[in-house]
């Protein structure tokens, strides 16, 4: 590339070559075209590509067009940019060798989810169905012991029974309730095992 500076003409070397960017050990680079004198990160020319060396597979896009032109001009390239240049197949293009498909990987797309979702409804829907059978399970009779139904009314009585002669009222009453209680109870059990038979 020249510059016209009063009347002369100046060659400056163009090289391509990678800016560093991202944080610290998270290296993004931009392939630039820069002087050959200016720092790693220094002003560029232009902007011609990026490289993701952290993503896997790595990302890699240059803009084809803008580095032939740039090769044509007589850009010199760094050594990595070189081999980003053959993955891409940019340099073989370039020299005209074989292979300028380049040996780029690209990274598989991603699947939408309601695309996903879509499908699995779609398998579950095609799938015949069996009705499940489900075995029968028999509840056994429950046997209530008689102490723990006389000993569940006597404490609530008991509680609110404040003198002895009507706790004796009260004791009998409560006898006569676990009585009637238990009658109950038995006569409900051998329903339960009649209906069963």
């Amino acid at each position: 590339m020249s510059h016209q500076l009063s009347g002369e003409i100046k060659l400056v070397a163009v090289k391509i070559k990678l800016k560093r960017m991202g944080s610290i050990r998270n290296p993004q680079y931009r392939v630039v075209i820069a002087d050959a004198r200016t720092a790693r990160d220094g002003r560029a020319i232009e902007e011609i590509g990026l490289y993701h060396p952290k993503e896997e597979p790595s990302l890699i896009k240059i803009n084809s067009d803008r580095v032939q032109y740039w090769l044509g001009v007589g850009a010199q390239p760094t050594e990595p940019v070189m081999v980003l240049l053959k993955i891409t197949g940019d340099w073989q293009k370039f020299k005209g060798l074989p292979g300028a498909e380049g040996t780029l990987r690209v990274k598989e797309a991603k699947v939408d989810k309601n695309t996903k979702f879509a499908e699995t409804v779609a398998a579950v829907a095609n799938e015949p169905r069996t009705p499940t059978i489900r075995p029968k399970v028999e509840k056994p009779v429950e046997e209530v012991k008689v102490e723990e139904v006389a000993a569940a009314p006597s404490e609530e009585v008991a509680a609110e029974v404040s003198t002895e002669a009507t706790a004796e009222a009260v004791i009998e009453n409560v006898e006569e309730v676990v009585e009637e209680t238990v009658e109950a109870i038995a006569e409900d059990a051998a329903e339960a095992v009649a209906e069963e038979a």
